[in-house]
């Protein structure tokens, strides 16, 4: 039993204790004073009696008339008038009066008749004995409507103390609903801090006490993540331009270019700062690091106005940047390249460098599936060829391995506008294991393919960058909710689908999606919905979306995590279902020092507020044996199952 009915409880006890000893206090202080009444009302009815009766004496006629007037005028059980000499009754009345209370009361009562007489004189003679019997029944009448008003006294005092005092316990008890607040948000993975500190001294220390209980968690987690952020960016961060460096872009390039399923096809364009060790010569050390943060901004500038150039900016050696952009097609590497040969014009005429060209530009093509040492040698011979060439600073190579169709602006959008219309996208699931026990599934991660015209599906990561440009990913999120929730009835087994950051922004969309969560609540257990750590938006937003979903019974989770772990403070809050960590980070992490130490501080950081880590594209035995010796509690990969349709 909680404390506030324990207390509850006892406040009403000691009321109906009170009240019931005061009202039997008082009946019996009434029951006394009742009885004296009852004997004054039938002496003084005796004595005057006697006194009406002495002109009568002699007359039984008379005698019979006062009596009955008597009788008749007041309470009593019995009158009579006898003759002391011989005992015999001259004039009698008597009666039994309705009961005016419950039989009950009139035995708790137990309020007898009282009786009195008085000697009605012949001069110095007795000639008669009058005898008067007062019935207590009106006393017990009396008695009873005050028992009953002060029973409904004590019930409207009762209630109004009882709503009184459940008020006043709710609002003193209040800070202790604040503390099993806070310690269930702890457990939910948030920090929680009461504001408002109560009057009572005793529960203000507690509430204090809570307080830097969970400012110091706060803190401490922080300064963890702070420190993992800081490893993060010292081992593939470049310290001078702040753009990764070459360990992390061969990292991301290997992993993004050789995997087929998600991966889509794009451009790598290489980046030299023309004589870099001459102007270092002539101009100095700071000079030459000046001109490369230059370099680095006019980079960052112009490939913030592509969006699939933002993927990978680095500088990968010296005087070299590097940027991939998977989904860019050859319009737009063209127009980039025109851009970036505009903009680093600048730089000679504001003295950053003193040669002209400031940089050469290679571009080259890829596809999924393509040897990222290939695609290298490609972008360098496409920079070498830049470099011989007089009237522009950069240089496309054609690589016979792209498909004509990823640049055919209107193939793609006949096909992706059809598709959607029709519904014409077939589900595919790869098992997210049990790291523990591999014979448990712990869900299924549901990926989308596109059925042409020659019913042939082709990976999201062809079809994806499309659908982006065309503005369609809500249009597509829609269309993937409608058909997981066909397909969820047929199984037991749970999902997880990913949605892109258009539908969380875009308000009707959002609203479209919310709409179709809620009709399709009772399967929320069994449906985890993703977001890729490149599509969160804003805290204030993400924190407005779990609330959301936690109303409706779904949880979010977080995938493709460890680019920007400095973020893992704030999805302390959240109650996340958990992180995915991109596989990137987990290639050849048994081989590799650097990332294993990376992974273990994401380890302790997720762990610390009780979050769960699954490892994605886990794809040898020791990636694995590593990952579980950490405590990893998911992995997915093509060494646990390929993406298939289910059967």
């Amino acid at each position: 039993m909680t404390l506030f009915k324990q207390l509850l409880i006892a406040i009403c006890l000691f009321m109906i204790v009170a009240f019931s000893g005061g009202f039997m206090v008082s009946l019996e202080s009434s029951r006394n004073q009742y009885v004296n009444q009852l004997r004054a009302h039938a002496q003084d009815a005796a004595t005057a009696l006697a006194l009406s009766l002495k002109p009568a004496v002699d007359d039984p006629t008379m005698m019979e008339l006062v009596v009955s007037s008597i009788f008749d005028s007041g309470y009593y059980a019995r009158i009579r008038i006898v003759n002391p000499a011989t005992g015999k009754v001259i004039v009698e009345r008597h009666a039994t009066p309705a009961a005016t209370a419950p039989d009950w009361f009139v035995k708790l009562i137990a309020l007898e008749p009282a009786g009195a007489s008085a000697i009605v004189s012949r001069g110095w003679r007795p000639a008669a004995r009058v005898e008067v019997v007062s019935h207590p029944m009106f006393a017990i009448g009396k008695l009873w409507q005050g028992a009953l008003g002060n029973l409904g006294w004590l019930l409207l005092c009762g209630a109004i103390s009882f709503l009184l005092g459940a008020w006043l316990l709710g609002r003193q008890l209040r800070p202790l609903d604040y503390l099993v607040e806070q310690s269930q948000a702890i457990g939910r993975r948030e920090f929680l801090s009461v504001q408002g500190l109560p009057a009572t001294p005793e529960l203000r220390r507690v509430v204090q006490a809570m307080n830097q209980m969970v400012d110091k968690l706060k803190a401490l987690f922080q300064e963890q993540a702070e420190r993992t952020e800081k490893l993060r960016v010292e081992s593939y961060g470049d310290s001078l331009t702040g753009l990764a460096n070459r360990r992390y872009f061969d990292m991301r390039l290997n992993e993004h270019v050789s995997q087929v399923e998600d991966a889509s096809s794009g451009y790598l364009l290489l980046m030299r700062v023309n004589d870099l060790s001459g102007v270092n010569e002539r101009l100095g050390g700071q000079k030459a690091d000046a001109l490369l943060v230059a370099v680095t901004d006019v980079l960052v500038r112009q490939c913030f106005n592509h969006a699939e150039a933002r993927h990978l900016i680095s500088r990968i050696r010296g005087g070299e940047f590097a940027v991939l952009a998977p989904g860019l097609v050859k319009e737009e590497a063209l127009q980039l390249a025109h851009e970036l040969e505009t903009a680093l014009s600048s730089l000679r005429d504001t003295g950053a460098s003193d040669v002209s060209p400031t940089a050469f530009i290679g571009l080259a093509p890829y596809s999924p599936g393509d040897s990222a040492q290939t695609l290298l040698g490609l972008a360098d011979q496409a920079l070498s060829q830049a470099e011989t060439q007089t009237e522009q600073i950069w240089y496309c190579i054609e690589h016979s391995a792209v498909d004509s169709l990823e640049d055919d602006h209107h193939v793609w959008y006949e096909l992706l506008d059809h598709a959607l219309a029709e519904r014409r996208f077939q589900l595919f699931f790869q098992p997210v294991m049990d790291a523990n026990d591999l014979s448990r599934v712990l869900h299924f991660k549901v990926l989308s393919r596109v059925i042409d015209e020659d019913s042939q599906t082709l990976p999201a990561g062809r079809f994806l960058p499309w659908i982006e440009r065309f503005g369609w990913s809500a249009r597509h999120d829609l269309v993937m909710l409608e058909t997981v929730f066909e397909q969820l009835p047929r199984h037991d087994q749970k999902l997880a689908l990913n949605l892109s950051a258009a539908t969380f922004s875009e308000g009707g969309a959002l609203n479209e999606a919310m709409e179709l969560l809620k009709r399709h609540a009772h399967l929320a257990p069994r449906l985890i919905l993703e977001i890729g750590e490149e599509q969160v938006p804003d805290q204030q937003t993400l924190e407005d979306l779990t609330r959301r979903l936690k109303d409706l019974g779904y949880l979010l989770a977080l995938q493709h995590f460890g680019g920007r772990f400095s973020m893992i403070g704030n999805l302390a809050t959240l109650g996340l279902a958990y992180l995915k960590i991109e596989g990137s980070s987990i290639r050849n992490i048994d081989h590799e020092r650097r990332k294993r130490l990376f992974i273990e501080a994401i380890q302790r950081a997720a762990h610390s507020i009780d979050l769960p880590l699954i490892a994605e594209r886990v794809e040898t035995q020791g990636e694995f044996e590593v990952l579980r010796e950490m405590g990893i509690e998911g992995v997915q990969g093509q060494l646990f199952g390929d993406p298939a349709p289910w059967e």
